[in-house]
């Protein structure tokens, strides 16, 4: 008399294969509840690396007025986005030798990140907060001011020398 049962073998690849049609589900649906949040400067580098496919870079560009802004990818518009800031942002990049420097712009607002969550490396000032996006594969560091930042850069400089 033959037992009716499945073998382990059996049953595992049914729970690998539970688990490959649960994770495809549930990636598709975490898609648009991530697109319906409003990104921040805190946030923007994760906010943008949400919607990179395939290891393609994705650009948050905003128009001269600063009213609208569009998350594009490969250059089609993936959606249009409510701007979280007003034209009072300063962009700055950090020189090892001249501290920061201001950056002259095109547009009210551009910023990129690659396939590889590697974002621009600039300094972003606005409303007394200062946003460091040169760590490359680190989160956003806050500051409250220019000066602090500066200070925080030379302390590393002095650590690695």
């Amino acid at each position: 008399m033959q037992k009716k049962a499945f073998s382990l073998i059996e049953l595992m690849i049914v729970i690998i294969i539970i688990g490959v049609i649960y994770t495809l589900a549930l990636s598709k649906i975490q898609t648009p509840v991530q697109e319906l949040q409003k990104p921040t400067f805190k946030t923007l580098k994760s906010y943008l690396y949400s919607f990179s496919k395939d290891h393609k870079s994705v650009k948050l560009l905003c128009k001269k007025s600063c009213d609208a802004c569009a998350v594009y990818s490969d250059g089609k518009k993936l959606l249009e986005v409510e701007s979280f800031f007003d034209s009072s942002v300063e962009f700055y990049r950090y020189d090892f030798f001249l501290g920061d420097v201001a950056l002259q712009r095109e547009t009210c607002f551009e910023f990129l990140v690659d396939g590889n969550g590697v974002s621009d490396q600039v300094i972003i000032a606005y409303k007394g907060k200062v946003y460091d996006f040169t760590p490359y594969f680190s989160d956003v560091q806050e500051y409250g001011s220019i000066e602090e930042l500066n200070d925080a850069k030379e302390k590393l400089i002095s650590e690695v020398q």
